[in-house]
Order: C-alpha cells, then structure tokens, then sequence
C-alpha cells in the first residue's frame, strides 16, 4: 500500500489499541496489541509519518534507530542482587532499565502524556547479539526484564532485504504476533503531500513530467544508484536557500542528493529551463492581471514539456497565495477563540480587581504556556507552531493597545480588541478577495492559451488535487473552475462510454 494509507491504517490502529471500557481498561489487552511492521524501501516515508501521526493523535512519540544501540543500551547492564530462597542466601543477576524503556517513561513524566508509540527503526538491522532481544521486544513487548507501560503501542520500520545487505529475516513465529505493512512509493499520494509540505515547485513539475523518476533504486556494476522521495524534498530544501542567496544548483549538487547520475543531471538541465520559463512567461505578472499576445502565442507553440512546466510555475504561484490565505485563516480563527475566552471572563466578571488588562495579559500567559507545553512535546507540526506564533504577535499587540488605552470598564475593553480583531478581519478579507482575483487571471491567460485542451484538464485537476487550492475554492466560488470541472467530467465520461461501445 501507498504510505498515506499505512498512516491510516497506523492511526486507525491507535484508535483500537487506545480504546477503553467503562471500567478504563483496554479494550484490546496489551497482549493481543500486535507491533506494527513497516517494511518497505528507503526514503518513502515511513519515519517522517510517525511524527505526523503523533502530532495529529496527540499521544507521545519516543523514536530509536536501533542499529545504533548495542545490547547493553538496549537490555540495560547487568549487576549483583543478592535474594533469599529457601532460607539460603544467593547472588543473582539483574539488569538496569534498558535505556528505551527508560526513555518512554522519561517522556510521561516530561509531557504528562501517558499513552504514546514507541517507534524502532531499521529493526531487522540489527547485530546478531542484538538480534534476540528484538524478537523478543516484538513478541513479548519487553526489553530484557523490563516491559513497554501500558499504552504505548509499538511501531517498528525496516528495508526489504534488497535495499540493505544487513537485514535478518523474522522467523515466523515472531511474524505471527505482528501486523507487517509492506509500503511501496507512490508519486500520486507524494504529490499531494508535496505540496502541502511546500517542495519547490521546480521539482513538483519535474516530476510531474518524468515520474518515472521519482523513486529509482539500482544496483549496477558501479554500486547502488538510487533516487528517493527523501532526496528529492532534501534536495528542496536547499533550491529554496541558494535561490534567495542568488547560488546556482548544479548537476554535481544535485547528484549528491539525487545519487542517480542520469537523473541528476537531467533534473540540473530541467531547473536551468524552468528559472529561463519563469523569466521568460512572466507568471507573476500574469497573475496579476498582465497577459501579453506574444507570450501567449510564444507557449502555443512551444512543446508540451514546455507548456506543462509553465503551468506549473502558474500553479506554484497560485498555491504560495493559496497557502498565505489558509494560514491567515488558521490564525484569524485561533485569535478569534481566544478573543471569544477574554469576552466570556468580562462577561462573567471574571477578571475582578485584575482589570481588563491584567485579564487579557492572565489569558495570553497561559495561551502562551499552552502551546509551548505542546511544542515541548513535539505535538505541534511546523504549521501549526507558526500559527501559535503568529496569533501570540497579535494578542500581544492587542496587550500593548490596553494598556495604552486604558479602558475604564470591561466594555470598553471588549470594544477595543474586538475593533483590533474586526480590523484585522477585513483585511483578510481583502488578502482573500486578491488571490481570487489572482485565480480568475490564471483563467484568463489559460484559456487565452490553450482553450479547452488536456493543458486545461491538467490546470484543473491540480487545483482539484492541491491540498490549499482545494481549501481555497471551498470558500471562493469560481465560475469557471466549476464549470470546466463539469465539461472535463463529462468528457471523461464520454470517453468511458466510447471505450465500452469500441469493446
């Protein structure tokens, strides 16, 4: 299965496992909670969706990469107890807590969350004299003598014997006590997280035209030569940097993150042509409204590796306005329920000799505490931090404006941060109406260019599939968006039809 779906199916796990009967036991007995298996090929996902699943799940996540642990670290070091049986006197051995077990308890007593997974990865990596011990941790949930709390479910992840010659195989007696998931790449469902996770879009249409190239993992004469997802938003991350430094990304810098020659270098050749289209097509200017004859009868001509990538770059705009929308949404309504908590307080003459503002300064420390115990505890995604950060900016603005003020009365206190906030409204507002506008002129410049044809299709379908355009366009009501997701569903149909007559 794709990696979104074992996240799913991981999540859906942690429903299962978490639940409880009315007597707050679990549901499933720890025993019969079997440790999830991901095996699967390198760089497709399946570290970076535990952290995801925790965020969401909000529970507790404590991550080893067990190849990296000895057997000592992970049984814990023996020592002399000295124990009385049968009236006589001996010495016994006995182990330390294994520093994992130790680990998740520390992990309770730092974030106060009781239930959480303990996830190991490159578990059938591991040294022979390790080896037992990871048995038994799948079977019987314990390392050494110590066990894994109750709660905690367990989540293992490990490279099918192709990708690392270090692989043990799991005899099938461990096999029958866990839930194995086998997770292949999948370009769709990483496209979908791309953009969300914001991958330069450079390497969104690149892939998009040569998906073939997404994941490739060969072993020739010269060694291993592969291409991963990892890489490739890795590989992101620093585009993004050398582009605001005015750096140039090369074939030979590419390649060490992309370590498939020809892949590399095709990939370098692609971003040469595609910051020549952006300079070339002026896409911000068409978004803004600018749509000259020339450029338009320019990409008619040009072939269609051409055409797709600038509807890309159209797309990239679109959806770097899309997101700056959704994130002053997500922040617009924190605020808001916040706001909504300072109001009831001088409802309920809550406050009392605090005053107004030593209310609202009582309601921001203890914002502010909330979400930094969240961070602390790695319960808040990089969105979410920044839209906590965001929305403490401008409570502490609104601070700053009551103790300027000083309002006499609660009323007038209220009245204050509500015009702050109404303010603020509708300059979100105007922000939404501008990125519509922005969508309309994409419009403009497509039909302009092509009318309706498969570069229309694949306009339209990007937005159908863009996490924020999607979000977007549940609010905006763009006629022609609906219109042409209409007339490409019917044709669509019509084409089904046409095979099942021809059959």
């Amino acid at each position: 299965m794709n990696i979104k779906r074992a996240k799913q199916e991981i999540k859906d796990t942690i429903a299962a496992y978490l639940e409880k009967d009315e007597f707050g036991a679990y549901v499933i007995p720890v025993v019969r909670q079997r440790p999830v298996l991901l095996i699967g090929p390198p760089g497709v996902g399946k570290t970076q969706i535990m952290e995801q699943i925790s965020q969401e799940c909000r529970i507790g996540l404590v991550s080893y990469t067990i190849t990296h642990h000895t057997r000592q670290s992970a049984i814990g070091l023996p020592f002399i107890e000295r124990k009385e049986y049968g009236g006589r006197e001996y010495t016994v051995t006995e182990y330390t807590m294994s520093e994992i077990v130790a680990s998740v308890y520390e992990k309770m007593e730092q974030s106060g969350l009781k239930e959480g997974i303990l996830f190991i990865d490159e578990i059938n990596c591991v040294s022979e004299t390790l080896a037992p011990a990871m048995l038994q941790f799948l079977q019987a949930k314990t390392f050494g003598s110590h066990k894994i709390p109750e709660g905690w479910i367990i989540v293992a992840a490990g490279n099918p014997p192709e990708y690392n010659k270090s692989v043990r195989d799991f005899d099938i007696v461990t096999l029958d006590r866990i839930r194995r998931i086998e997770v292949e790449p999948d370009f769709e469902v990483w496209k979908e997280y791309a953009v969300q996770a914001g991958v330069h879009p450079a390497i969104r249409t690149y892939l998009n035209v040569r998906s073939q190239n997404f994941c490739q993992i060969e072993t020739t004469v010269d060694g291993k030569l592969f291409a991963t997802p990892r890489g490739w938003e890795d590989l992101s991350q620093l585009v993004e940097v050398y582009e605001r430094q005015g750096r140039t990304v090369d074939r030979e810098l590419a390649a060490e993150y992309i370590q498939f020659p020809k892949i590399a270098k095709d990939f370098a050749n692609y971003l040469e042509l595609y910051n020549k289209y952006r300079d070339d097509y002026q896409v911000d200017r068409v978004l803004e409204g600018e749509i000259c004859e020339a450029i338009v009868d320019k990409l008619q001509r040009a072939p269609f590796d051409e055409r797709v990538s600038v509807i890309g770059l159209l797309l990239s705009g679109l959806n770097q306005k899309f997101k700056q929308v959704a994130a002053a949404g997500e922040a617009m309504s924190l605020r808001m329920e916040k706001l909504k908590e300072f109001h009831v307080q001088t409802g309920n003459d809550e406050i009392g000799e605090k005053g107004a503002v030593g209310g609202f300064a009582d309601m921001l420390e203890g914002f502010c505490e909330k979400w930094e115990r969240l961070r602390e505890s790695g319960l808040l995604s990089r969105r979410e931090l920044r839209c906590h950060q965001t929305v403490t900016a401008k409570l502490e603005e609104d601070l700053q404006a009551l103790r300027k003020e000083k309002p006499v009365d609660m009323a007038q206190a209220w009245q204050l941060v509500r015009g702050r906030f109404g303010s603020d409204s509708d300059q979100y507002e105007m922000l939404a109406d501008a990125v519509g506008t922005a969508l309309e002129h994409a419009f403009d410049f497509m039909e302009a260019a092509f009318g309706v044809s498969q570069e229309m299709a694949l306009f339209v379908t990007e937005l159908n599939t863009g996490f924020y355009s999607v979000e977007f366009l549940k609010g905006y009501e763009c006629k022609r968006y609906y219109q042409y997701n209409r007339d490409l569903l019917f044709m669509e149909e019509e084409r089904k039809i046409g095979e099942l007559l021809r059959q």
